[in-house]
């Protein structure tokens, strides 16, 4: 279970990543893996979605799906902003009564996404439920 309460949990991938300055830089990919794990222990319930949202190509190991109970996605193009458009667009298609947290410390996003009916929560708090 996920503990978050909500239908579906959105995590800005890069944003999170980026939160701390732990070295991440010096191995990206190394650092999905991680996160993607992370969030895999907090595997959800069969009601809840977990979507990992990643800036960047592909990693060979990681493609766009579901692993584990988390469902992977990368945005749609390079370039400033690049997830923060696939966040919106995923919050954008859900239902309007969707119960949805997006997780991000990106103000700009977390405006986006509130407008779309989503709440917001910060990088600190995924990082501290994971004990991070």
């Amino acid at each position: 279970m996920s503990g978050w309460g909500v239908a579906h949990l959105v995590v800005d991938g890069m944003n999170v990543i980026g939160s701390r300055p732990d070295g991440w830089w010096r191995d990206r990919d190394g650092a999905v893996r991680r996160l993607l794990a992370d969030l895999q222990s907090l595997v959800p319930s069969d009601d809840e979605v977990v979507t990992l949202v990643l800036d960047g190509r592909p990693l060979s190991d990681v493609p766009e799906g579901t692993h584990h109970g988390v469902h992977v996605v990368y945005a749609r193009r390079s370039g400033r902003d690049a997830a923060d458009d696939r966040i919106v667009e995923l919050v954008g298609a859900l239902e309007p009564s969707a119960d949805t947290t997006v997780i991000t410390s990106d103000r700009a996003l977390a405006a986006q996404v509130r407008d779309l009916g989503a709440t917001v929560s910060g990088a600190g708090s995924l990082l501290r439920r994971l004990g991070r």
